[in-house]
């Protein structure tokens, strides 16, 4: 009797090692999926890093260049009402000494530029262009045409190509602001509709 409860004790203790050893397997599996999920996400960010400096350096090239493309994924109105758009079709772009301003949103049928918005061109002057100390590019210029006369304030992000461009008109407060990316003009997908002139 003894030998049977003395080998049914062992055979116990056999298993609860076994089960210990599995549980440890399980944990150090655990371990080394939770440390590749962090490495790889840190390689994610590394690339990213890397993505953003060459965006941001091309953004400043096609700045100083005067051959960019401003294209919005949101456009905000004067009463601060934010509509999600096309980056497509809603643009500021500016390349040989010329500028578009274009709009367009989906729900409407009948527009002047045919898509949906408007589409205004003029000649680009009064350009300015500064940095802070932060890597942020204060660039403004001013577009007049027939059916335009305006200033452009655009704000670039320090390290990335995101941009803020805010279109001020100089005879009504009907502000617009485009939030988006500034691409240089050869890099751009936008496409332009109709102009009023």
């Amino acid at each position: 009797m003894r030998k049977v409860l003395f080998l049914a004790a062992m055979f116990l203790v056999g298993i609860a090692g076994l089960a210990q050893a599995q549980t440890s397997k399980r944990d150090m599996e655990r371990k080394d999926r939770k440390e590749a999920r962090e490495e790889k996400r840190k390689q994610e960010k590394a690339l990213e890093a890397i993505q953003d400096t060459i965006a941001y350096q091309n953004a400043i090239q096609a700045l100083k260049d005067g051959s960019f493309v401003v294209e919005a994924n949101n456009v905000i109105f004067k009463n601060g009402i934010m509509r999600f758009v096309s980056s497509n079709t809603n643009f500021i772009s500016v390349n040989n000494g010329q500028g578009i301003v274009q709009t367009a949103f989906n729900n409407f049928i009948y527009s002047p530029n045919g898509i949906g918005g408007v589409t205004v061109k003029g000649s680009v002057a009064d350009v300015r262009m500064n940095k802070d100390k932060d890597g942020n590019i204060f660039y403004s210029f001013s577009i007049n045409g027939i059916a335009i006369s305006a200033t452009v304030d655009l704000v670039l992000t320090g390290g990335t190509n995101q941009v803020s461009a805010t279109v001020n008109p100089n005879f009504s407060g009907n502000t617009l602001t485009f939030s988006g990316i500034l691409v240089p003009y050869d890099q751009s997908t936008v496409f332009t509709g109709t102009s009023l002139f």
